[in-house]
């Protein structure tokens, strides 16, 4: 059996991306029904091309980790347990499945397609947690929060995988 060993690129790499994580968390547009518009779907996804599975899940985790200890890393500078078993919390949690997903295969469309599944996940997850949190049924919540949403995180997805085609490559970080 071959140890791998933890390149220390490999590890600023997840950290900076909990970072990028943190930041586009902020840039938000107010949405009717409680969930923001932000580009976390664009870094979650960017995260999860750029890095192997195993740093794309430790990137969200960092990030998760954060946020639930107060830290104001969630949308709307927000922190603290509550957010994430609030009425969003099923989105945060479904953003390991959107980056190891998309952090499976550093081939284009073999990408592409495993982060849709991603996106898929998150976006159950999401209906799931805020049916439980809100009551509300489940055609009511898919269009309160995710149809309004699903099309801008096709094309953040879509564009994170095209900036990462062209960063990746200088970044030199570790494929497993």
């Amino acid at each position: 059996m071959t140890q791998t060993k933890i390149q220390t690129k490999d590890m600023v790499a997840a950290a900076l991306c909990a970072a990028i994580i943190a930041v586009c968390s902020q840039i938000q547009f107010p949405m009717p029904g409680g969930v923001p518009v932000t580009l976390q779907t664009f870094a979650v996804a960017l995260c999860g091309f750029l890095l192997a599975p195993k740093f794309a899940a430790a990137a969200i985790a960092v990030y998760l980790l954060l946020g639930a200890v107060g830290v104001p890393v969630f949308a709307g500078l927000s922190g603290g347990f509550q957010v994430l078993i609030g009425m969003t919390g099923g989105f945060l949690f479904g953003f390991i499945a959107l980056a190891v997903l998309g952090a499976l295969s550093k081939k284009t469309v073999p990408s592409l397609l495993l982060s849709l599944l991603g996106l898929v996940v998150c976006h159950a997850a999401g209906i799931f947690q805020f049916m439980l949190v809100t009551h509300m049924g489940f055609g009511e919540t898919v269009m309160a929060v995710s149809a309004p949403f699903i099309l801008k995180d096709i094309l953040s997805v879509v564009v994170a995988l095209l900036i990462a085609m062209r960063v990746r490559p200088l970044l030199r970080l570790s494929e497993k």
